[in-house]
């Protein structure tokens, strides 16, 4: 009865003793061993990267968000205006109306050759009064109170901002403007033109709308923070006209996003998509040409998680791994101390006799 249960407990082990002749060393034994130590450091190495790498996962929700702000990143060269003619303007939804925006908004003073000659930075929020404008996409966009300056004669300072402006055109002055504009987080519009000047003043300065040249460069536009692989499609967008002059428009749509890092740190932004569409002016228009970017916010956001996998998970994969790869090895190398033995065996020898 004893000898039973021994025998069955003999059979259960998965580790039985190898045949003698297996245990011996052989150079085909060692070529395969050094092949499967090299195929499993290879991947033993690219689980661990596996293990190690973060990966994202999205989730969507309906936006809760209320009572923020909207920051708008801006950089852009405007290569055939002047600073001293462009002006940063929004309006919202909401009916707020802010005129040359100069809250955190640099302009930089550019020679023919694109290089920085002057710098200028305006920290008050300059608001001016429209109640005779219409900002709506491409209406009349010039103070009608500074009319009395056409009635009375321009004043000395507007002839010299005339004189100015005209010699920085003759030189081919261009300006770039970069800085954050803190709008109300509701659907509106911001656009850069020449819309701050006097229109009599203007023209003056260009002698009519298709002389103003609003081509422009987009380095980056971003609404928030930038986070690890977000694409933000506007970025180095280059619109140049040539012999030409209209109005630009790219429709944005914002997708609240909040990115999660590995280490619990939230990020809240924002992604959007964006569609183009560019009005060429004729010489009997009454608006001016301008570069409008209309934005409007979706109702869901995108939160995107950094997580790893688990360390079971990477456990599982390694002896999975490893076991099969040492496995494999061992089946090659019974095959190949089988094959060279059966042909030692058949190969004659000196007198013609087989082994």
């Amino acid at each position: 009865m004893k000898m039973g249960v021994k025998q069955v407990i003999k059979s259960l082990d998965a580790f039985p003793r190898a045949e003698e002749h297996l245990l011996q060393k052989t150079q085909s034994g060692a070529l395969v061993s050094i092949v499967g130590l090299v195929i499993m450091a290879t991947l033993f190495i690219h689980e661990l990267t596996y293990y190690l790498a973060i990966y994202t996962v999205h989730e969507m929700s309906v936006d809760l968000t209320r009572g923020e702000t909207l920051p708008i990143h801006i950089n852009m060269t405007f290569p055939s205006l002047p600073c001293d003619v462009l002006s940063v303007d929004a309006i919202d939804m909401s009916g707020k109306h802010e005129v040359d925006l100069d809250t955190n908004i640099w302009k930089l003073r550019l020679n023919s050759h694109g290089h920085i000659i002057g710098t200028e930075y305006l920290s008050d929020l300059v608001e001016k009064e429209h109640a005779t404008h219409n900002h709506d996409d491409g209406k009349e966009h010039h103070d009608d109170s500074d009319k009395k300056l056409h009635a009375f004669g321009f004043d000395q300072e507007a002839e010299n901002m005339i004189k100015k402006v005209k010699q920085a055109l003759e030189n081919g002055e261009g300006c770039r403007v970069y800085g954050i504009l803190d709008v109300q987080r509701v659907a509106g519009n911001f656009h850069i033109s020449v819309h701050g000047l006097n229109i009599y003043v203007a023209q003056m300065i260009f002698g009519g709308a298709t002389h103003v040249n609003v081509s422009h460069v987009i380095h980056d536009l971003s609404f928030g923070p930038k986070y690890p692989g977000i694409h933000n499609p506007l970025d180095d967008t280059v619109r140049i006209l040539h012999d030409t002059s209209g109005t630009f428009k790219y429709y944005i749509k914002i997708v609240p996003t909040e990115y999660r890092y590995i280490s619990k740190e939230v990020l809240p932004t924002n992604q959007f998509s964006v569609s183009e569409y560019f009005s060429p002016m004729n010489q009997f228009d009454r608006t001016w040409p301008a570069v409008y970017f209309l934005y409007d916010l979706s109702p869901i956001t995108v939160t995107i998680k950094e997580e790893r996998r688990s360390f079971l998970h990477f456990i599982t994969r390694l002896c999975a791994v490893l076991g099969g790869t040492f496995a494999l090895t061992g089946m090659l190398d019974r095959w190949m101390f089988r094959l060279l033995d059966a042909l030692t065996k058949t190969k004659p020898n000196a007198r013609g006799v087989r082994r």
